[in-house]
């Protein structure tokens, strides 16, 4: 995997402008902040966020994939102002799941999610790696 940043661009903060990886393509659904029988975990936005980041986790993990794989996030927020008030807490909370590892981002804010009483939506894209196989071993 390797990460793209243009020549003469300044820093990307919190995400990278683009990744370059090879391997299986895992497309995670939007993801809210449920627990596994569905309930949301609380009306708090960190807390959502960080249940739905754990819910990519989850999905990734379920092919074979780490948190590192993750190559796109897409955020979906029904309320900005939310989100920038949270940018410390998000920030922990988004490190305490997914590391330091910060993929190609994108944030929108929309008027409502589907699932009442969610304030995020995160849908993600990942490629797990292709196992090594070694030549000499075939």
């Amino acid at each position: 995997m390797k990460t793209l940043h243009p020549e003469g661009w300044k820093p990307a903060k919190g995400y990278a402008n683009g990744i370059a990886a090879r391997g299986t393509l895992v497309f995670v659904a939007g993801q809210i902040g449920w627990d596994a029988d569905q309930r949301l975990v609380g009306d708090g936005f960190v807390a959502q966020a960080r249940q739905a980041l754990s819910n990519v986790g989850a999905v990734v993990a379920e092919a074979g994939g780490l948190p590192e794989h993750v190559v796109r996030l897409t955020w979906y927020v029904v309320d900005k102002a939310e989100y920038e008030g949270a940018a410390r807490a998000l920030g922990e909370a988004y490190r305490e799941v997914l590391g330091r590892h910060f993929p190609a981002m994108t944030l929108v804010e929309v008027a409502a999610l589907l699932e009442p009483g969610a304030k995020v939506e995160i849908e993600a894209t990942a490629v797990v790696p292709d196992p090594f196989i070694d030549p000499a071993s075939a």
